[in-house]
């Protein structure tokens, strides 16, 4: 019987990007429709490229302008030191040609550094998939003005293969998880309601650094490959976390345990049809079983219906009372 943890969970994406413009300007064309997978380095979106290339343009003729005048500066300076060399020339002339050169070398500098910005503008104007994933809803259409760092994003796009699916425990089963994620990597279940194929498998990937204060749950995550796209971001799902296996378990029918005064107990079945009230201790329970640590052997009888019916040492017959048997 497997020692499992069951829980509500919602899937999630495990990475969504929303993409935004860098630059104002028009929108000239769209590359995909809504919903499409799309691949990393995809282009998706097309700005106006014509006043990005002109300041490229612009940035490039100043360039060359200020390399043309600090090549003649740094030749001044050149002759100023060989005419000061001859005495022919102050130093005071010597120290204002060789400023002038280095103040034409620091605006080169600058130069180069409004094309490299200018190269970067330009290459915003084309918008690329950071990620490989679905599309969402697209909320710009060809021919809007988009401005820089909107809000609103032009789309989202959610990475769905794999996904993650969260969910939280009690923290009084904090401990019986992580004894059993300390020895080995622990299976998570993930099925949607109404999904009647089998549930899709996965594996613990995340543990919470803390519980909540508020609720005395701590959040989990499972990683799922998800091939089959039968986890969609936002479902709730229903989780079952799979500790361990016991291989040697006692187990009888929920229906077969009773609760009173001095705690749970069944009705056994002797060999001469009288039965007899056995207390038992209920590990846990799964499903329609109840897992039985104390009190009963494999192989016994007990009741299933009937059991208000009965005091110890009362004699049934099949057609009074249903039976159960003990399994393994």
């Amino acid at each position: 019987m497997p020692l499992e943890l069951s829980a509500i969970g919602t899937v999630e994406a495990s990475s969504s990007v929303a993409i935004r413009a860098q630059i104002t300007g028009e929108l000239t064309s769209v590359n995909f429709k809504e919903g499409d997978d799309v691949e990393q380095g995809q282009v998706l979106f097309t700005l106006d490229r014509r006043p990005l290339e002109g300041a490229l343009k612009q940035a490039e003729a100043a360039l060359a302008r200020d390399q043309a005048q600090l090549a003649n500066a740094t030749a001044q300076a050149e002759r100023s030191k060989e005419l000061a060399a001859r005495g022919i020339a102050t130093r005071e002339q010597v120290d204002t040609t060789s400023t002038a050169a280095a103040a034409l070398e620091a605006t080169v500098g600058a130069d180069r550094a409004a094309i490299e910005n200018a190269s970067v503008q330009l290459q915003y104007a084309t918008i690329k998939a950071p990620i490989s994933g679905r599309t969402g809803v697209l909320m710009v259409h060809p021919g809007n003005l988009v401005r820089a760092n909107d809000p609103t994003p032009l789309v989202v796009i959610n990475q769905v293969a794999p996904v993650q699916v969260a969910f939280g425990i009690p923290e009084r089963q904090l401990a019986v998880l992580k004894q059993h994620l300390a020895q080995n990597t622990l299976r998570v279940e993930a099925r949607a309601q109404g999904d009647r194929e089998q549930p899709a498998v996965g594996r613990i990937a995340f543990v919470d650094n803390a519980v909540d204060q508020t609720t005395g749950m701590i959040r989990i995550k499972g990683t799922f490959a998800n091939g089959d796209r039968r986890l969609w971001p936002g479902q709730f799902v229903n989780v079952v976390t799979v500790l361990a296996t016991d291989p040697d378990a006692i187990v009888v029918p929920s229906m077969a345990i009773q609760t009173g005064q001095q705690g749970t107990y069944v009705f056994i079945v002797k060999d001469d049809r009288t039965v007899e009230l056995r207390p038992v201790v209920v590990a846990r329970t799964n499903g329609l079983d109840s897992i039985v640590e104390k009190g009963l052997k494999e192989g016994e009888t007990v009741v299933t219906d009937g059991q208000l019916r009965l005091v110890p040492g009362s004699r049934i017959s099949d057609k009074t009372a249903s039976e159960g048997q003990v399994a393994p």
